[in-house]
This record gives structure tokens, C-alpha cells and sequence, in this order.
């Protein structure tokens, strides 16, 4: 049945994935235009074209799945899923303002998990008992290992491209980088679509099946996919100047040679990661492959005191929005 409490839930899944998109965008787009390959206008256009074209590919859900997973369903609510989504929206916000590229999949993740381990304690069950731990364990594992994925294939790509062109003439090995960048972003943009545009498709299919509108995840009605890569896409157009600033320049200094490297490892992990259904932050992904090029140059090119400051954001991000949206699921249930 249709309430108006879904219609809300749904409303601001919709837009926290226009949020995602303007506070993700300088995932695919920070190194093609610190690079100067494309101006910010154009990046974003170019980014946001890839990511809807995501829509065509991606029709298995995977992540999405996992997602809806996270909290088990006797612990569901439209006031959990609410709860949740508000204190990801504020994380969200928050981050961007100061221009701290956290992760917005960490911060959906953990609001939903928060507020449905809340609802457990308050009807008198183990916190726990609300969240399917093995899903858990892993999105959490990969707030690790993505990173380190990217990383490590960004530097296995930028020493075979080093050694392919190490007799060519710089300045042609640069014009040929460029072109290349532009494949290389468009493939990062595709693949970043697909992941993060899956993850509230997960949240608004678990707030229809919590309302009884569908029967289970597999009939997610048509217009939830077209929503979703709608709103990432029209997110990223608005951009997140903030967050390309430090994703761009503030890691280390990025050439096209580099930024082909360095997006095309982060493109490369999100397929892999995207294959076997797991939900991985872009923003690490990406900032670990930035990092793994710079650390070819030598460690002292990566600017350590901007990474440590990342990692603590990473860190943080799903304690405080599952304690967000703890606080908000209590005044939710209480107030009521």
C-alpha cells in the first residue's frame, strides 16, 4: 500500500542519489581536469553521460541486493529506512561543505544498519540480531581492501605504460595520453555509475517491500533503475569543486600518463568489485589508485598528511552516520 511515509522514504532516496552524484563527482572527474584534458564543464557533462549509460549494462543488481541485505528484514521498517537516509543525507552534506571526500556508500550503509540495530534494541533484541553480519563483514573488509586494490593496479599499469613508452617523444606520448584520458574517465564514470546507483536502488526496493508494495527484491518495478542513474547523473552534473580540489591536486601533482593509470585502475576495481555484488566506495577506490601513482614517482610525491586525513574520514564515516541515524530512529519512534 502506497503511504505517504513511502512516498517521503522514496523521495529522499532519490535524492540522496542526486547528492552522491555532485559529492562523487570528483571521483571520475578530479584527475581529467587537474590534468586539463577537459575544463570542469565539460568533465561533468562527460562524467554524467557515462554514468547513466551504466543503466544499459548493469541488469543483474548485484550490489544492489547486497545492500538490501544489510539489515534483516524483521527489522525494517519505513521508519528505519527514513531514519537512515536522513543521517547519510547529513554526512553527506556535511562532507562536501568542507571538502572531504568520504564515502556516500559507507554513509548509506551505515545509516541503515543504525537505525535498524536501534529498532532492535528498543523492542528489546541484540543490536546485532538486525544486521546480516556476513554482508557486514564484507563491505566492511573492502573499506580496506578496495584501496588497496587500486592502488596496487595503478601501479602495475603506470610502470607498464612507463616502460611501453619509455623511447617515445614526450610531447607525443602527451597529446596521445590526453585522448587516452578521456577513455579512461569515461570508463571510471560508467562503472561508478553502476556501483553507486545500485546501492539506493537496494534502499527504495527494501522500502517497497517493507510497505508491501512488491512481494520481494527481484520485482523491483522499472522506474526505480531509471530514478536512480537519473538522479546520480543529474548529481554529477552539479559537480563538487571542493572535492575534485583535493582529489585533483592535494594527493600529488597528476599527468595524463598518470591519470589514464590512475582512472583506469579505479574503473578496473569497481568492475571487479561490481561483478561479485559487493558495494565499495568509489572515493577510496579512486583516491588509492591516485596514491599508487604518485608512490611510482617516489613516496615522498604523495602529499601523506592529505591521505591520513582521508583515511580518518573513511574511518568514521560508518560509526557516525550509524549513530546519526540511531538518534534520529529514537526521536522518530518516541515522538511519533
Amino acid at each position: 500500500m502506497v503511504t505517504t511515509l513511502l512516498v517521503v522514504v522514496v523521495i529522499l532516496a532519490i535524492a540522496f542519489d542526486y547528492i552522491n552524484g555532485f559529492h562523487d563527482a570528483a571521483n571520475s572527474i578530479a584527475t581529467v581536469v587537474s590534468t586539463k584534458v577537459l575544463t570542469p564543464f565539460q568533465a561533468v557533462l562527460w562524467a554524467a553521460l557515462f554514468n547513466f549509460a551504466a543503466y544499459f549494462y548493469f541488469t543483474d543488481h548485484k550490489v544492489a541486493n547486497t545492500v538490501a541485505k544489510t539489515v534483516i528484514e524483521n527489522y525494517i521498517t519505513l521508519e528505519v529506512i527514513l531514519a537512515g537516509l536522513i543521517a547519510a543525507i547529513i554526512w553527506n552534506l556535511l562532507t562536501w561543505w568542507y571538502g572531504i571526500p568520504s564515502s556516500s556508500s559507507h554513509t548509506l550503509i551505515g545509516g541503515f544498519a543504525g537505525a535498524g540495530m536501534t529498532y532492535a534494541l528498543i523492542t528489546g533484541a541484540s543490536p546485532l540480531d538486525a544486521v546480516n553480519m556476513g554482508y557486514v563483514v564484507k563491505i566492511i573488509s573492502f573499506i580496506v581492501l578496495a584501496p588497496i586494490i587500486g592502488l596496487v593496479i595503478s601501479v602495475v599499469l603506470t610502470l607498464i605504460i612507463i616502460n611501453i613508452c619509455k623511447n617515445a617523444k614526450p610531447a607525443t606520448a602527451e597529446k596521445w595520453f590526453k585522448r587516452l584520458q578521456l577513455i579512461s574517465s569515461a570508463a571510471l564514470s560508467f562503472f561508478h555509475g553502476g556501483n553507486d546507483a545500485q546501492k539506493v536502488m537496494g534502499i527504495i526496493a527494501t522500502a517497497l517491500i517493507a510497505a508491501k508494495v512488491i512481494p520481494n527484491f527481484e520485482a523491483m518495478p522499472w522506474w526505480v533503475p531509471v530514478a536512480c542513474y537519473s538522479a546520480i547523473s543529474l548529481g554529477t552534473m552539479s559537480g563538487g569543486w571542493k572535492i575534485v580540489k583535493t582529489m585533483g591536486s592535494k594527493i600529488t601533482k597528476v599527468t595524463a600518463l598518470e591519470g589514464v593509470a590512475a582512472e583506469g585502475a579505479g574503473a578496473i576495481t569497481l568492475g571487479i568489485t561490481e561483478h561479485f555484488g559487493i558495494p565499495v566506495s568509489t572515493t577510496h577506490t579512486i583516491t588509492g589508485s591516485i596514491v599508487g601513482v604518485g608512490v611510482v614517482k617516489s613516496v615522498s610525491a604523495v602529499r601523506w598528511g592529505v591521505t591520513i586525513n582521508l583515511i580518518w574520514a573513511w574511518i568514521l564515516t560508518i560509526p557516525v552516520s550509524a549513530t546519526l541515524a540511531a538518534i534520529i530512529y529514537a526521536a522518530i519512534y518516541y515522538f511519533k
